[in-house]
């Protein structure tokens, strides 16, 4: 017995320097990443800012897929220096992310990430609807 895949789908990123798709859909569930760029693709700010905007960046993401952060299953956070970032980043998470909807979540501490001037970046698997 032969099952069709389910149906693939990348939304691009909004810049054609992008190296990925801003978010893969595979049947009912969306991947993606985020990293705290600003409007401009600028990086700045402390760890507090840089979380706000990475979480809003991954919730805007989602939202383009019929997802949101109560959905999301598995959210992996890439964090450069744990001991100093991670009480900060924890703050805004639970600001942030919706109470009793919080995901299974791993924590990895990272020497450096892609640019130098980023402390964080997630990774999130979520329920979504195909477009």
């Amino acid at each position: 017995m032969t099952t069709a895949a389910a149906p693939l789908i990348r939304i691009p990123e909004d810049t054609g320097a992008a190296l990925s798709a801003q978010t893969t859909v595979i049947g009912d569930l969306a991947f993606t990443t985020a990293i705290p760029v600003d409007a401009n693709g600028e990086v700045a700010g402390d760890i507090d800012a840089q979380s706000r905007r990475v979480l809003a960046r991954l919730e805007a993401k989602l939202a383009a897929v019929g997802s949101g952060l109560d959905l999301i299953a598995h959210l992996t956070i890439h964090l450069c220096d744990i001991p100093a970032n991670r009480d900060a980043f924890n703050a805004v998470y639970r600001e942030m992310m919706p109470e009793g909807a919080r995901p299974v979540r791993c924590l990895v501490g990272v020497a450096a990430l892609a640019r130098p001037e980023m402390l964080v970046e997630v990774t999130a698997i979520a329920a979504a609807r195909a477009r």
